[in-house]
């Protein structure tokens, strides 16, 4: 229930004198001294995330992780243990390629064990841990992990919660009221959090103070905020919400909100921070979470969040805190107030400009690092759009660009390309009459140009180049998501259940594009809501990535992994700064970007600038 119509006509009328503003607080962040490369970012102790899949009647892929400082020259042998036996080498000589292996000698009646131990200068390293394979196991590009019985999943998002090295699984329940629960990577239930009556107000605008993952919000995310070595969860809460030891959250009522960080081990809370109540006279504020590293070495908590104005226009602030293991400490906060400065439905949390420290990106604008306005689109005519995306488009061309689209622009734009690093627009597409482009997607799919290609429903361009990759513009994919799935260096497609692949040669209209695979056969089917998976992202195996679904009974995770060899090598993507930013983003679902170019011709990336967190 909101407060009093006397407190809210104060706020809006408050609102209308607010320019954008951010307000520090603490210590301001002092000006950067040292360059990028001193700037040393904390990221996951990962194991090698071995896993294995049957991917005929008669073999099995293992695939296995490359570390992000993994030394040059570093092989791998492979190892199976049969129904419980002694543990044997696979491979005849040290594996130096791909980090897949094809076994086609296992009696796959029995159960298999797999685990890999790294080969440094000729000498073998500790084992891995290991993966088990069923007896008669299913052909099937999927693992699958029990859950409890409960309902729908919109979201899921991987961390690990107790320092193993390996991903466990963080979920919701759009359930009234809703509930997130946390699971081991085995499928061993560890917590659950309720979120109380102020979660049975579901509308995806304005609804409950306790509201999760509706629309495009979220207000949960997951990732090891203070570097120890073991993953947090972030919770938006309000007043009773029961948390994973039994301890209730109170509030004076039911409008005010706070931040909570949870043990990812027990959801107890760790402690909590008063969301700011500058818009509180318009009720509570949805939020989107992201982890950003805003100083270059330290984790922050980013909140994108809104509330509406009556039944007109919407509050925006950002908020950034920092978690040290006892308290969570408002680093800044920023009010969008009367700025120009146009919103969409996913954040990009990024290194624009190569100093080593995240931005916050929004379609229309971004932020520093220390919450003070970078630049502005507004100026060249950006309204609120549905989709951009951030990377390294232009493999020829210094730093990141931005790709995205809009909605109902009064000029006619329907999409553009941007330097990220300030602001300043590379190309546009103007067309006749205003349009409300829903989608828009980046990725390399086409090898015979140099570069990323972009796409809504204007053509497919090559954004470098800013020509049409095919010239009949009926014809190309969908602009949903993409995936690294088949093990060349071209990205694939991710289109409401379906595995795609774009074949330039043979140019197809979007809905007949050919097909990998489909999650129904599996038995899974798409989120909570929508036509997405609960999760992408690169949390088993090598460097492509996982796809993760529920089944219709909501009591298993399905999780799509690829049975496709591969002779690329890369280090694991969840060790890549940008990339793993992103995997603690939603909103609007979409693909993240690492920060090289991935793609056709692509040279190899540099290593991360990374130490490993506990270790």
């Amino acid at each position: 229930m909101h407060l009093a119509r006397a407190l809210r006509k104060g706020a809006i009328a408050a609102s209308a004198l607010l320019a954008a503003t951010t307000t520090l607080t603490g210590a301001s962040a002092s000006a950067a001294t040292a360059s990028a490369a001193a700037l040393v970012r904390p990221m996951e102790n990962l194991g090698r995330g071995v896993v294995a899949v049957r991917s005929s009647s008669t073999s099995v892929l293992v695939t296995w992780r490359l570390l992000g400082l993994d030394p040059d020259g570093i092989g791998f042998n492979v190892y199976r243990s049969t129904a419980g036996g002694a543990y044997v080498k696979l491979n005849s000589g040290v594996l130096t390629g791909g980090t897949n292996f094809t076994d086609s000698t296992a009696d796959l009646t029995k159960a298999n064990s797999y685990r890999v131990r790294p080969v440094i200068n000729g000498t073998e390293q500790a084992p891995s841990a290991a993966f088990t394979l069923s007896a008669n196991h299913a052909v099937e590009p999927v693992v699958r992990v029990p859950l409890r019985p409960g309902g729908p999943v919109k979201f899921v998002w991987a961390g690990d919660l107790d320092g193993d090295g390996e991903y466990d699984y963080v979920l919701d329940r759009q359930t009234s009221p809703q509930t997130i629960e946390a699971y081991r990577g085995d499928g061993r239930f560890l917590w659950s959090v309720n979120m109380g009556p102020n979660s049975t107000d579901q509308d995806n605008i304005e609804g409950g103070s306790a509201t999760i993952d509706v629309g495009h919000w979220d207000g949960v995310t997951v990732g090891d905020l203070d570097s120890d070595g073991r993953a947090e969860v972030a919770l938006r809460v309000a007043n009773g919400v029961t948390f994973g030891d039994g301890t209730k959250h109170t509030a004076a009522d039911n409008v005010r909100q706070a931040i909570a960080i949870l043990d990812g081990r027990t959801g107890a809370p760790r402690a909590t921070a008063p969301v700011p109540t500058d818009y509180i006279g318009d009720g509570p504020m949805y939020a989107r979470f992201g982890i950003g590293y805003l100083d270059g070495v330290t984790p922050s908590l980013v909140a994108f969040m809104k509330n509406r104005i009556g039944d007109g226009d919407f509050n925006l602030m950002m908020c950034a805190w920092r978690f040290d293991g006892r308290a969570l400490t408002r680093q800044w906060k920023w009010l969008r107030g009367d700025g120009d400065m146009a919103d969409g439905h996913n954040t990009r949390i990024v290194d624009v400009d190569g100093d080593g420290k995240d931005e916050i990106a929004e379609i229309g604008f971004v932020l520093n690092g220390d919450g003070t306005l970078r630049y502005s689109l507004a100026d060249e005519g950006i309204v609120h759009g549905d989709r951009f995306h951030i990377a390294k488009m232009d493999p020829r061309r210094a730093g990141l660009q931005g790709y995205g689209v809009q909605q109902n622009n009064p000029s006619g734009l329907r999409e553009y390309y941007y330097d990220a690093r300030t602001g300043t627009i590379i190309w546009k597409h103007i067309e006749d009459g205003v349009a409300d482009v829903g989608r828009g997607m980046a990725g390399d799919i086409d090898p015979r140009f140099p570069g990323m290609e972009v796409w809504s429903f204007s053509g497919l361009y090559n954004a470098p180049r800013n020509t049409l990759a095919e010239p009949d513009t009926s014809l190309s994919p969908w602009p949903h998501l993409g995936l690294w799935w088949d093990g060349d260096l071209t990205m694939e497609l991710l289109n409401d259940g379906k595995f795609e692949k774009w074949d330039p040669e043979n140019p197809t209209t979007s809905n007949s594009l050919p097909r990998l695979l489909t999650i129904s056969r599996f038995g899974a089917v798409n989120a909570a809501g929508g036509r997405n998976p609960a999760l992408v992202g690169d949390i088993l195996g090598d460097w492509r990535e996982e796809a993760v679904y529920t089944n219709a009974g909501y009591d298993e995770l399905i999780v799509f992994t690829t049975d496709r060899p591969t002779t690329t090598r890369l280090y694991t993507l969840a060790h890549n700064p940008a990339y793993r930013n992103g995997m603690t983003l939603k909103g609007y679902v979409q693909s993240h970007h690492v920060d090289y170019f991935l793609g056709a011709g692509m040279t190899r990336p540099p290593r991360p600038n990374i130490s490993y967190a506990g270790g």
